[in-house]
């Protein structure tokens, strides 16, 4: 699969690195990053983040002025249909490892939380490739029917351009990970902390749920190490028609 914003071949590493760090053989279930050892750097100087920075205020407060009557609609919409509040809100780990709310419209039935227990076994990163690090769940009982129209579209995720204004997120990031995720995230790997994470990235644009763990984390570093204004425009870009597309959204 090739990365068509100039990250190269997805999970590759830059042929500087590949030449000077060689990776050893593992199994996908591997719990850690640690035996691998390419170190990218962060390429996103002061003038970068300013720019990023009024790119991510602008896109924000515009996208909510724009899309508010329809996330109010959308929001009437799910009281009416199931009980219980139209937001939910999740720990998730930010910049630095930084913990904050995120913001998301509630696809499931109010007490799904309390019976996470009950659906652990149906997590496709589990099933699909032995690796229980990621949690998504596939025909999660606890989804209500209009949640599932919004998760495979990514609606229920509009409402994070509030944590975009706020400076916990950007436009553009790897994915925010809950603290259960976050734990397993070490090594080099760790390097993906050093920016805010993103409404939308590299994950989002190139599988989302059929991307592995660790090849996520190869799509997060080297979108750190390679970050430029115009690869984030061009990952932005390619959003609309990922998400049109619903596939892999669980």
């Amino acid at each position: 699969m090739l990365i068509g914003v100039s990250l190269g071949t997805a999970g590759e590493r830059p042929a500087s690195d590949r030449a000077t760090s060689p990776t050893p053989a593992r199994g996908a279930g591997e719990a850690s990053t640690t035996d691998d050892d390419w170190n990218p750097a962060l390429s996103v100087g002061p003038p970068g983040w300013l720019l990023k920075r009024c790119l991510d205020v602008a896109g924000g407060l515009l996208g909510l002025a724009l899309l508010s009557p329809f996330l109010a609609l959308i929001a009437i919409a799910i009281r009416r249909t199931s009980p219980g509040g139209a937001l939910y809100t999740q720990v998730r780990v930010g910049k630095d490892g930084t913990r904050f709310r995120i913001y998301k419209l509630r696809t499931m039935v109010e007490d799904a939380d309390t019976r996470l227990d009950e659906v652990m076994h149906l997590n496709v990163h589990a099933s699909e490739f032995g690796d229980g690090r990621l949690y998504k769940i596939v025909d999660d009982p606890r989804v209500t029917r209009l949640g599932a129209f919004l998760r495979r579209f990514s609606l229920d995720e509009l409402p994070q351009l509030v944590n975009v204004v706020k400076g916990e997120m950007s436009l553009v990031g790897p994915r925010p990970l809950a603290p259960i995720e976050d734990q397993h995230v070490v090594g080099w790997a760790r390097t993906r902390r050093s920016v805010r994470p993103g409404l939308t990235g590299p994950w989002q644009v190139l599988g989302r749920n059929a991307i592995p763990f660790q090849e996520m984390m190869r799509l997060d570093c080297a979108y750190v190490s390679r970050w430029s204004f115009a690869r984030d425009l061009a990952l932005l870009a390619r959003t609309v028609p990922a998400a049109l597309r619903g596939e892999r959204a669980c």
